[in-house]
């Protein structure tokens, strides 16, 4: 006799990926189907002249987490609301990760995305007069900018941008 297999495999953690939009519906349409996840959410205040609107908005746009059993996988797929789903591969760290991202956004604390950069990463300027200018990370602890190489003279010509106007290189 051969070694009986379980019907079912365990549920594991995915990172989805959502369509842009589409956090919070693809975020209900796992709560319909019972599946455990989590979309980090943080409120936001925007001021359109004299009047004041609050809303939430999510933390890392685009991405909703999702505890799925393997064989159950395709339920998450079917209100075309998902573009893929990654399967977390070192669950123990990610679930730590988790855990923190929740306190934070529990906090209250105003709370901002940024690229984790090491020195020396190629990144690309996204707009302004330097669109499309390449050069990497020179100082991560405190970036100002990037460096441009003049490679003939042995040179980097720091160019002091916001971290928010770079695209790192694939």
């Amino acid at each position: 006799m051969g070694q009986h297999l379980p019907d079912f495999a365990e549920p594991r953690w995915f990172v989805c990926h959502t369509k842009p939009r589409c956090e919070k519906k693809f975020a209900a349409l796992l709560g319909l189907e019972n599946f455990a996840h989590y979309l980090p959410l943080l409120q936001s205040v925007r001021r359109y002249g004299t009047q004041t609107k609050k809303f939430t908005k999510p933390l890392f746009p685009g991405y909703v987490f999702a505890q799925v059993a393997p064989e159950k996988k395709t339920r998450i797929y079917q209100q075309d609301l998902l573009v893929r789903a990654l399967m977390v591969e070192n669950e123990s760290v990610f679930l730590r990760q988790l855990e923190d991202v929740k306190l934070i956004c529990a906090s209250g604390l105003e709370a901002s995305l940024r690229p984790l950069l090491k020195k020396g990463t190629r990144v690309r300027v996204l707009g302004g007069p330097l669109a499309g200018l390449e050069g990497f990370v020179d100082d991560p602890a405190n970036p100002r900018g990037i460096v441009v190489s003049v490679d003939v003279l042995q040179q980097g010509l720091l160019v002091y941008l916001p971290l928010e106007s770079l695209k790192l290189f694939p």
